[in-house]
């Protein structure tokens, strides 16, 4: 049995992370601090997989790295499967998750409008509760691209949250 470290700590230290990105120093500059926050996710998705990887063979398509994501670097941080995999077989892949961890305890709208009135407090409130659950989003993006590339794949991640807590993750391989 391997160390194991408590979901809830987890959960905090990443609720304390976008925290502080996002207060301070960067709270003009949401774009600084969403790449600094998904930098944090890659260096620990570089290193997870590295510790995840060590037994397997090494990986002849990208397919295959998708996978072992999606079966086993999944289950080493969530204890479940990614829930969907969709390609299009062209480098794209869209991983969902039906119900994300770090994601279950929030409670924000994501569905609504950046372009609400800015005349309107409550909907610059809402506006900004729901940039706040975005911020959340850039370091399990990170965590993919790290472990995507130290398994030879370079790529770009997305996330989409249209539901929460469920969230689509969008892999896009890089020529």
């Amino acid at each position: 049995m391997g160390r194991e470290v408590s979901e809830s700590c987890l959960e905090n230290l990443l609720i304390e992370i976008v925290s502080s990105f996002c207060t301070g120093f960067y709270v003009d500059k949401p774009e600084l601090a969403a790449r600094r926050i998904e930098a944090i996710g890659f260096q620990v998705g570089h290193q997870l997989s590295e510790r995840c990887a060590i037994d397997q063979p090494r990986f002849t398509d990208h397919l295959e790295a998708i996978k072992f994501i999606c079966k086993d670097f999944w289950s080493e941080l969530f204890k479940k499967q990614i829930d969907n995999l969709k390609t299009n077989h062209r480098g794209t892949f869209v991983l969902q998750d039906n119900r994300f961890r770090w994601l279950a305890h929030l409670s924000v709208d994501p569905s609504l409008d950046a372009s609400s009135s800015i005349q309107d407090p409550s909907a610059m409130a809402k506006n900004k509760a729901a940039q706040a659950t975005g911020m959340h989003l850039y370091f399990p993006c990170g965590i993919i691209r790290g472990a995507l590339s130290n398994l030879g794949i370079p790529c770009a991640v997305s996330a989409d949250i249209s539901n929460l807590p469920a969230c689509s993750f969008l892999v896009r391989i890089k020529a």
